[in-house]
């Protein structure tokens, strides 16, 4: 039980789940006074070496001196972290603050000497590596800024564990010991080596779920059905490279076979190693087999049991209860309520889901939330895998249920550098991490295509059962960030498989020019059509007419891949009419053999009612066996799991082979359909090029910040939140060189006269009520007033329309240059991250949602693409023959506005509306600011798994 410290109450927030380098897990807390008998037993099991190289001579065992010195810790200047399985500690590590002469201290001084130890069985792990992210972490937080150790010179490891953690640091040697002294501040490096260690980590925690050696059902009935015996026949079926057991507790004793699988009544019975259990027993029996597994040193978990948080509170705590048993152990769970995993790859041909049959081999990784979603994808992919791309499959599956532990993050970390993985389709119903999942997005996407149709888009709220952080930004806004960070989002299950299918085996275009071809003048009309409609540049359609035969579809293809004017080609294919008519297998064999030749553009078919191209295509790129009775053309009508014209153990593709596999072309049955995947395979190669090169957050020099942080402070220090005044606004937007048109309060008809006479004739008098701000179309704004009667007069129009003054609150403001009025905004948002939003300004515009975003900071060639971005751009480039306005100015205010809530968190909000942009310059005559304690961002924290 965790007891108070002598000056601080104990520190829970500490407390922490962390993957380690093997992908286990271990928990990290603060050593209190209760674990005294723990510490005693930990140290008995260091070797002797281990403990000469903590206490630099031989230290046998710890005097009771020395138990109440490491289990007392105050939580300030004295602070000791273990990280500990079940329950056990297997690490140590504690600073102590001490002064300028090495002595403990207290603050303000921000040194302290740290320590670690390791037990021998656990280092290699990362332990000790995880530790001091962690003890840093603390230590920043209790205002320690340095760390001071010493250590002896053979005592390698752990000066690699120094010297490799990214920090500034200074080494010296003295008296035969190397001390070194590190900064606490994260810096670029340090979060480097930080987001690496973490992805090595969580890729290896989902590894060893997807490719265990061995393999244990828990829960596999005595009788015929039920889900852990139809589970127990999958795996089986599909070939289980490894071992395999069925466990079940009611079992006879004297049964030794299920299936033909060796059964056990405990996991305790078996001898051998497993690595992973598949748990479908019900949710009041899971505890007990968590133990059981844990015991056993069970790698994972894939817990198919349902009623947990999709229940209600009581099973959201047995959830959270669940998930806090298996992390103890060291093991990650894939659930509860999932469908299950799977593996295609020959080495392990894992099918540990509800799934009937094993997909049949492929390149594309798939993630889903929901089981039924899952079957769908399978079905779909083996429909259109099979019929249209040969042997385009899939490589893994992970369907996560309710997501209490392993999320769609850990899985992307897997298949981020997975060499059978080319192509990630995921369903999400909820984001859980939106910061965390934009920035591992980001990695993917510049390696391999990540595709994603996001659920519950309109729901308001989360699925049952996802533990899922508060955003305040609507879910365009989220998928705005989420095609800014390289994803492909698309609205459907259908356009999911339409973009895999086509980024699975193409290259990808270069440009938007696409040669349309075909022996349908109206489909490549319709093609045609539908190129322009996705913002493509299609030639105009060349029709071959209906009796085009395979050598005419083969020389126009060849031809138009060798027009340097063109970047894909989409054919269109329609059945012809009489014994003339080219086979399915024949025009296959042509596009094939054309496409070869020149396989650096995409190619796709849009075909109708062909009821054999689809398969012939296949056929003409496929490796697999054909069967020997099928005439070319002939559909297969087989169960939707089954792979079409495949053996029952097909040879996979090599890992790492995607590059030399032949191209196969696909086809869909629509000619929207085809042109909407290839207009996505197009902004995303846009989008990988961009990538390439990201630009450069630039420098100002006329920036004050840290005038602007005095400032902020000095304000803060009033109130935990606050929205600025206009002066307060003004002072702080010019620190960062943005300057707001002054307006000045006009509560009489009087004091609009002194306020013009101040600024200048021409005015504008506004009314800035709340009702009427920025709603010009109300006839709340009266401009180029260019005298003091002209400006009494619209006073009194205000007045006689809208009311009294203190109503309107009307201000007066000097004219500004003529342009196109804008709106740039900037927000904290707690799950997301710091978004910079912009848009024209007007009802017009929000109505149409038309407001683009970029997460901070935004960069110059981000500040450019942001303007452009939205569909209203044209009015800012000279539509219908107006003069262009000052974009490089606007793009100038953006990045300012970026800058200042980058530099300073407290900025949670920022509005300037409307933000006149002019053919030269341009004025923000309103502007908004908010300050608070900026939300946390475990992003800059220590590596942690999601708590619940």
């Amino acid at each position: 039980m965790q007891s108070a410290s002598d000056r601080h109450e104990y520190p829970a927030h500490w407390e922490a789940d962390v993957v380690l380098r093997d992908g286990g897990t271990a928990r990290i807390r603060p050593i209190t006074v209760d674990d005294a008998e723990r510490l005693v037993s930990f140290y008995e099991q260091v070797s002797d070496e281990s403990k000469y190289y903590r206490f630099f001579a031989p230290y046998p065992r710890l005097s009771a001196k020395d138990v109440h010195r490491f289990t007392h810790h105050d939580f300030v200047d004295r602070v000791g972290l273990a990280a500990t399985v079940g329950g056990e500690f297997i690490a140590t590590v504690r600073y102590d603050r001490i002064g300028a002469h090495g002595m403990p201290a207290s603050a303000p001084a921000d040194e302290a000497e740290v320590a670690f130890l390791v037990q021998d069985a656990h280092q290699g792990r990362g332990v000790a590596s995880a530790l001091l992210e962690h003890i840093g972490a603390v230590a920043r937080e209790r205002g320690i800024r340095r760390f001071a150790a010493e250590v002896l010179p053979a005592n390698t490891k752990m000066i690699k564990v120094f010297t490799d953690a990214g920090y500034t640091q200074k080494r010296s040697f003295e008296d035969g010991v190397v001390r070194l002294e590190f900064d606490l501040e994260p810096t670029d490096r340090s979060l480097a080596v930080q987001y690496a260690r973490e992805q090595r980590a969580e890729a290896r925690s989902v590894r060893r779920l997807l490719v265990p050696g061995s393999v244990a059902v828990i829960g596999v009935g005595r009788a015929p059905g039920g889900v852990g015996r139809s589970v127990l026949g999958n795996i089986r079926d599909a070939g289980f490279a490894g071992r395999l057991y069925a466990v079940n507790r009611a079992f006879p004793e004297d049964l030794k076979e299920v299936d033909g699988v060796a059964a056990h009544r405990s996991m305790r019975d078996i001898d051998e190693q497993v690595d992973l259990a598949v748990v479908a027993v019900p949710a009041e029996y899971v505890p007990d087999v968590v133990t059981e597994c844990g015991e056993h040193g069970v790698q994972g978990l894939v817990v198919l049991s349902a009623g947990y948080a999709e229940s209600g509170p009581d099973g959201r705590e047995r959830q959270r209860e669940l998930v806090r048993h298996a992390r103890a152990y060291g093991m990650r769970i894939i659930g509860p309520n999932a469908f299950g995993i799977i593996n295609t790859s020959a080495d392990v041909r894992l099918n540990a889901s509800l799934a009937p049959e094993m997909p049949r081999p492929g390149r594309i990784g798939l993630f889903a939330q929901s089981g039924a979603i899952g079957i769908a994808l399978l079905s779909r992919l083996h429909r259109r895998g099979g019929g249209v791309t040969g042997v385009t499959g899939v490589s893994t599956l992970v369907s996560s249920g309710n997501r209490a532990d392993v999320s769609g993050n850990d899985v992307l970390q897997y298949w981020y550098d997975d060499p059978d993985t080319d192509v990630v389709l995921m369903y999400l119903e909820s984001i859980g991490n939106p910061r965390k999942f934009t920035r591992l997005a980001r990695r993917t996407a510049a390696a391999k295509p990540l595709v994603v149709v996001q659920g519950a888009r309109h729901g308001g709220a989360a699925p049952q059962g996802h533990a899922v952080r508060a955003t305040r930004l609507p879910h365009t806004t989220v998928s705005a960030l989420l095609r800014q960070a390289g994803v492909i989002r698309v609205d459907t299950i259908t356009e999911l498989v339409d973009a895999g299918l086509l980024l699975a085996r193409q290259p990808l275009p270069t440009g938007p020019r696409v040669a349309i071809l075909g022996n349908s003048e109206s489909l490549g009309l319709l093609t045609y059509d539908a190129c322009l409609s996705e913002g493509l540049r299609p030639l105009p359609p060349l029709d071959l007419t209906t009796g085009a035969s395979a050598a005419d579809f083969h020389e126009a293809l060849s031809h138009a891949l060798a027009d340097e004017t063109c970047d894909a080609v989409a054919v269109t294919a329609i059945p012809a009419i009489g014994g003339a008519s080219t086979g399915d297998a024949e025009l296959a064999e042509a596009l094939r053999s054309a496409a070869e030749r020149v396989p650096g553009k995409p190619v796709l078919v849009v075909h109708v009612e062909l009821g054999g191209l689809a398969e012939a295509l296949s056929a003409a790129a496929s490796t697999a066996p054909q069967a020997a009775t099928k005439a070319p053309g002939i559909a297969n009508r087989a169960h939707p799991f089954r792979p079409l014209d495949f053996p029952a153990d097909p040879p996979p593709a090599p890992s790492g082979a995607a590059d030399n596999a032949p191209r196969l072309i696909p086809a869909y049955p629509a000619a929207e359909r085809a042109v909407r995947a290839l207009a996505e395979a197009v902004k995303y190669s846009q989008w990988r090029r961009d990538a390439a090169d990201p630009g450069r957050v630039p420098e100002y020099d006329d920036i004050d910040e840290k005038g602007a942080a005095r400032l902020i402070g000095g304000l803060l220090a009033r109130g935990q939140g606050l929205t600025l005044g206009t002066d307060e606004t003004a002072d702080l937007l010019g620190k960062y060189g943005i300057q707001v048109h002054r307006a000045l309060h006009a509560p009489t008809p009087d004091a609009a006269a002194d306020a013009a006479h101040t600024l200048g004739y021409p005015v504008a008098l506004k009314a800035t009520a709340p009702h009427l701000r920025h709603r010009a179309d109300l006839g709340g704004v009266r401009l180029d007033l260019a005298d003091e009667e002209q400006l009494r007069r619209a006073y009194a129009e205000l007045t006689d329309l809208f009311g009294k003054p203190e109503e309107l609150r009307p201000v007066v403001q000097g004219m500004a240059p003529r342009g196109v009025d804008t709106v740039v905004r900037a927000v904290i948002d707690p799950a997301a991250g710091a978004v910079l939003s912009f848009g024209l300004a007007g009802a017009a515009s929000q109505l149409l949602g038309d407001m683009a975003h970029r997460l901070i900071p935004v960069t110059d060639r981000e500040a450019t693409s942001i303007i452009r971005s939205i569909r209203t751009a044209p009015l800012l480039f000279g539509w219908r023959g107006s003069k262009p306005v000052d974009t490089p100015a606007l793009e100038e205010l953006l990045l300012r506005v970026s800058r200042l809530v980058d530099d300073h968190p407290e900025v949670v909000a920022v509005t300037l509306e409307p933000v006149v942009v002019a053919t030269h310059g341009l004025s923000v005559l309103g502007a908004s600011v908010r300050l608070a304690p900026p939300p946390a961002r475990d992003d800059l924290g220590p590596r942690t798994l999601p708590t619940y």
